[in-house]
């Protein structure tokens, strides 16, 4: 198979095929590739080809044209992100084109577009949020319709943008108002999980762009809950690292942020401590087994061990855990998780502090591999 077919070919998961689909940046190219054909011919057009980032031709239904004499054309294509469903799948991206009294070709962000409100995204504050290579492909597409010597305006935009913006991270990465238009290749793959932790680590950089050298790693809404509130960590500091910790450790250390600490749930990160950097439980699970081992290792007897082994949750196990007086366990595999993450720098040129503060789901504090009370006090 040729690396072109296989960009295409579906992607196989636990024997189901899954489909293909195409980026916003796809979506933006081939509207504006198509409004500036409609304007130059004076005619409706109903589909038009583009060729991604990725050197993938598509072959795109257009929605919604309209050409406005011999200045303005508007045109739509509707998103597709095959099967791995996102906030902006089905929505309709719009371009709108007028021609210029020059050569250059200006592209901005309409309704629905957000705009970049914070640094460390990788465009200025207060452009619109069209990243890099869609700004890139869109020029090029229009340039090989509109030649050398005319210039258009072009505008997208995207009526459903406000929206749904709100099931996004963009919030959170200081994009306001609307969707981004995005996409290193133009081409969606489902159950990729790099888009996601790409957008993760845009916000570590965000923070390194501001000025912040001290962050706290936690595993979404919840640990940032319980950062916020039980510590008074500043939410400026917080970063969610999702499942993904080793990942956004490596992003963490490639930053050069000066102290890291992670804060979450212990059924989440005691994973970590029996090396598991990545905690979905599709990867692996090993919590109780590692909860047994160290309650092992200090002396617990072998029908409370049993009795832990039996239950259900890391949560549930709490209760026997603190009835036998060994909650010490949980400082312990604290120190453990922090002892893991020094191994995996252990080559680093500068390896990266890192502390851990465990909790329960009712917010109390569990066990941290040193005293919380001087960790909190260097996050602030």
């Amino acid at each position: 198979m040729s690396d072109h077919e296989s960009l295409l070919a579906p992607v196989w998961k636990k024997g189901k095929a899954y489909r293909k689909g195409y980026t916003t940046g796809s979506c933006a190219t081939a509207a504006a590739k198509v409004a500036c054909l409609m304007l130059l011919r004076q005619q409706i057009i109903h589909q038009v080809e583009i060729t991604t980032p990725a050197g993938i031709s598509l072959t795109l239904n257009v929605e919604s044209p309209s050409v406005t004499g011999e200045h303005q054309a508007v045109a739509a294509i509707r998103k597709d992100g095959g099967d791995d469903v996102d906030a902006t799948h089905g929505m309709l991206i719009f371009a709108r084109v007028h021609l210029r009294d020059d050569a250059d070709i200006v592209i901005h962000g309409g309704e629905g577009i957000g705009v970049v409100t914070k640094p460390g995204v990788g465009l200025p504050v207060g452009v619109a949020a069209i990243n890099k290579t869609p700004r890139h492909t869109i020029e090029q597409a229009v340039r090989d319709v509109i030649g050398p010597a005319r210039g258009v305006d072009i505008e997208i935009f995207a009526p459903e943008g406000v929206e749904r913006a709100k099931q996004t991270y963009n919030g959170r990465l200081g994009i306001e108002g609307g969707i981004s238009i995005i996409g290193t290749t133009g081409i969606v793959t489902p159950m990729s999980e790099e888009s996601w932790k790409r957008s993760l680590s845009i916000e570590l950089e965000q923070k390194k762009a501001m000025g912040i050298d001290k962050v706290v790693l936690v595993p979404g809404n919840y640990g940032e809950r319980f950062v916020t509130q039980q510590l008074t960590i500043s939410p400026e500091r917080v970063v969610t690292m999702s499942n993904f910790v080793g990942f956004m450790l490596q992003e963490a250390e490639r930053l050069e942020f000066q102290h890291v600490v992670l804060a979450g749930h212990l059924g989440k990160l005691i994973k970590v401590a029996a090396g598991v950097f990545h905690t979905h439980s599709h990867i692996a699970d090993a919590r109780m087994e590692t909860l047994i081992t160290h309650l092992a290792l200090m002396g617990m007897d072998q029908k409370r061990l049993q009795a832990i082994y039996d239950c259900n949750t890391t949560e549930e196990a709490m209760g026997i855990i603190e009835e036998c007086g060994m909650i010490a366990v949980y400082d312990r595999i604290a120190s453990v998780i922090v002892g893991r993450i020094e191994q995996m720098f252990r080559y680093a040129k500068k390896p990266l502090q890192c502390d851990v503060i465990l909790f329960s789901m009712d917010n109390q504090l569990l066990g941290s591999n040193r005293h919380p009370y001087d960790i909190v006090r260097e996050m602030k």
